[in-house]
């Protein structure tokens, strides 16, 4: 009687002829088959074991990506406040250095070149002044990073201009009324807004140009007397009006008014 060899009760001897005669090491009896590369070994990982891998990973990046998000959203907001507590600071400097003067605003379109809150602040900290910034009328010009700009801050220019901080025209004053002021003048400076995120692109506004939604639904703030915070737009406008608040005794916008 003839004895098949792959089924034989030798199944180690009909294997190695059976991949003899296979290149692709497959065995030809369904009784033993087996699944190996050149070397006799099976794969390191099944096709199940891989689709729970990848399901694994998926969950992570799920969980991690949110964190991230937020991470970076708190760097931003960090940066910008730090950018805000820069210019507070070259405002002190230019107060002390002035004869207790606040600079003045300058054009609220940035086309100042020699006074205005861009300008003047600027020369305290060694910096070009805004006219002699590309990207301010150029959107195809990278800002880069600067005091300038808010990290969080999508905007770029629209051909004309570009800030990203604006300055409370009600400090200074307005049309007719806007004069040289004295910074000790001013009551309550840990209240009254210098200068804020801009939700607009103006150098000179305010409060309705206030950003709404910059740094975790809310804006950055500093003070006249060189602090900066971060409150939530619920703080400072007013969603039925769609319009700046006036009316918080910590952000207030015009000055000496009981």
């Amino acid at each position: 009687m003839n004895v098949n060899p792959v089924t034989s009760v030798a199944p180690d001897l009909a294997w190695g002829e059976a991949r003899r005669a296979s290149p692709l090491g497959i065995r030809a009896s369904p009784a033993i088959w087996a699944v190996t590369d050149e070397a006799g070994r099976k794969p390191a990982f099944t096709l199940i074991e891989l689709l729970v891998v990848v399901g694994i990973i998926a969950i992570l990046a799920s969980l991690l990506l949110p964190a991230l998000g937020r991470t970076k959203a708190a760097a931003h907001s960090i940066a910008c406040l730090n950018n805000l507590k820069q210019w507070g600071l070259a405002t002190q400097l230019y107060v002390a250095d002035n004869s207790d003067f606040l600079p003045p605003d300058g054009s609220p379109n940035g086309i100042s070149v020699n006074s205005g809150w861009y300008i003047d602040l600027p020369r305290i900290l060694g910096m070009q002044p805004y006219h002699e910034l590309s990207w301010r009328t150029n959107a195809g010009v990278a800002p880069g990073k600067s005091i300038w700009i808010c990290p969080a801050n999508t905007n770029r220019s629209n051909g004309n201009s570009l800030f990203h901080y604006c300055l409370n025209e009600h400090v200074n004053g307005t049309g007719a009324n806007n004069v040289p002021v004295r910074h000790s003048t001013i009551r309550k400076p840990t209240a009254v807004v210098w200068l804020f995120d801009n939700g607009k692109r103006a150098a000179v506004a305010q409060q309705n140009n206030v950003h709404t939604n910059l740094h975790n639904r809310g804006a950055q703030f500093t003070f006249l007397d060189g602090h900066s915070a971060r409150f939530r737009n619920a703080e400072y406008w007013d969603f039925t009006d769609n319009k700046g608040r006036t009316n918080n005794p910590y952000v207030i916008w015009i000055p000496n008014v009981d």
